[in-house]
């Protein structure tokens, strides 16, 4: 029993180093044994039993070790669970994106649902019918537009001036002030979509909304 979970505990290990290093330009091997928390000469095992499999595995002295451009893993299996979350993921992010993104969204369904097994895309199916998550209202035009741009911003860092507008009780229609601000991330609470950045004007860190009903 001991060997069995040895073997099974090694399996998941290489999986799982070969994912670090797909996920990664470079990863050392005190790196990749803290992570997995074992000891480095496992992990040089671990890389050459992958280079043993196919695996093209480059080491680079005082970089670390990785994969070749190029290479993918084969097709992986997935459990009704996991494709369930995955699918379901899928059209959360349909329902709450742009357009460029929507439709990415449902190739990579269509592409998840292509490699199941029978049983489990029927039960995933199922599963569907009976659970969804529903935004609070679809994306107005004028979001959909902009979305791109500011995804765009945030991804760059590019610096973004902004019409922002503030509201309070001795101005119920809103102020309108020009801004500038450092994007670094776009979050959406609430079916709304809110930029978290840097604003110049302030001179300190701020959110506002960005969606448009």
């Amino acid at each position: 029993m001991t060997v069995a979970t040895d073997l099974m505990n090694r399996t998941d290990r290489l999986l799982g180093v070969l994912l670090e290093l797909q996920s990664r330009r470079a990863a050392r091997a005190e790196d990749l044994a803290e992570h997995f928390e074992t000891s480095k000469r496992t992990i040089y095992r671990d890389i050459q039993a992958l280079c043993e499999t196919g695996v093209p595995i480059v080491a680079q002295p005082g970089v670390g070790y990785s994969i070749m451009d190029g290479y993918f893993l084969p097709p992986v299996s997935f459990t009704t669970d996991e494709a369930t979350m995955l699918v379901l993921g899928a059209e959360f992010v349909a329902g709450n994106f742009d357009a460029q993104y929507r439709a990415a969204a449902r190739t990579a369904r269509s592409k998840i649902e292509a490699v199941l097994r029978p049983q489990t895309r029927a039960d995933v199916r199922a599963f569907q019918e009976r659970i969804s998550l529903m935004v609070a209202a679809p994306l107005s035009s004028k979001t959909r537009d902009f979305l791109p741009l500011l995804r765009r911003a945030v991804l760059e860092r590019k610096r973004l001036r902004l019409l922002y507008r503030t509201r309070h009780a001795a101005h119920p229609s809103g102020e309108e002030n020009w801004r500038e601000a450092d994007p670094y991330a776009l979050v959406n609470w609430g079916g709304l979509w809110y930029l978290i950045g840097y604003c110049h004007l302030r001179r300190a860190i701020r959110n506002c909304r960005t969606s448009i009903r």
